[in-house]
């Protein structure tokens, strides 16, 4: 006997919501405007792009508007963390240190930090619930890139800059900046900037000291597609839909499959 339909025509007993509802929800746009949307061509689930109307999602799919990803689980929390110095990079410190327990004490979520940034470094840390996010965000093997704006002891040279780029050897291997930037030398100090995609273990710091410039002050400026502004040290925010969906975008890379053609809904 055929499933019964609702007043639409579609099978309620499909796992999921209507994708429209979805995007409704997700805050892309209304549920009038979402349906363009999908009869545009632009959604994709999963990778594959969806032009049917009524076509149910499970919560757990990879939904994407114009290749931009939406999160569906409004359970999870994504926010941005000026770190002041002195603040280990922990939410729990068995040495009694100032950590990050104090900045999430307002939310009702369990939230942790995406990577770390060491005791005497400022600047932008991630907090989300987001495990599946967090491992992509922190992983090397990813290649998500930061900026820091590094002063230092000396005068700068640009010889030295062309060093940082071209790499040096350092105890535990090569290393070399994805950029690197000298902003100002006055004074016997300097300010430069570097962007890097590895992980190590301070290694701003090391890389400097090894050309001979140790560091004086050090702070994070970007992350990802995430940029710190002219949010205050010690203030904590939500991200926006916009650096979401960017951030999301980003973590989706390494197994995201280009748009094929379009697919039956599921009713």
């Amino acid at each position: 006997m055929p499933a019964e339909r609702d007043e639409l025509g579609y099978d309620p007993s499909v796992e999921g919501e209507r994708l429209q509802k979805v995007l409704a929800a997700a805050g892309v746009a209304s549920r009038r405007a979402s349906e363009i949307l999908i009869q545009q061509g632009r959604v994709s689930v999963d990778g594959e792009i969806v032009t049917e109307l009524g076509t149910r999602v499970p919560p757990t799919a990879k939904v994407a508007v114009d290749g931009v990803a939406v999160q569906l689980d409004t359970s999870k929390r994504y926010l941005m963390l000026n770190k002041p110095t002195g603040v280990v990079s922990s939410m729990s410190d068995d040495r009694g240190r100032d950590d990050l327990s104090r900045f999430v004490a307002g939310y009702e979520e369990r939230l942790f930090n995406v990577g770390r940034l060491d005791a005497e470094t400022s600047g932008l840390l991630v907090l989300t619930n987001d495990g599946d996010l967090a491992h992509v965000l922190a992983h090397p093997s990813f290649g998500v890139t930061k900026t820091y704006v590094a002063k230092v002891q000396g005068a700068v040279t640009p010889q030295t800059i062309q060093t940082l780029r071209k790499g040096i050897e350092l105890d535990d291997g090569p290393i070399a900046a994805d950029k690197a930037k000298l902003l100002d030398s006055s004074k016997g100090s300097s300010m430069v900037e570097l962007t890097l995609h590895s992980g190590r273990n301070r290694i701003v710091r090391r890389m400097l000291d090894a050309v001979g410039h140790p560091v004086l002050e050090l702070v994070r400026r970007q992350f990802g597609p995430l940029h710190i502004g002219n949010l205050p040290v010690g203030g904590i925010r939500e991200l926006t839909q916009d650096e979401l969906r960017q951030l999301l975008t980003l973590s989706r890379t390494d197994d995201k499959q280009a748009p094929t053609a379009p697919r039956k809904g599921r009713r």
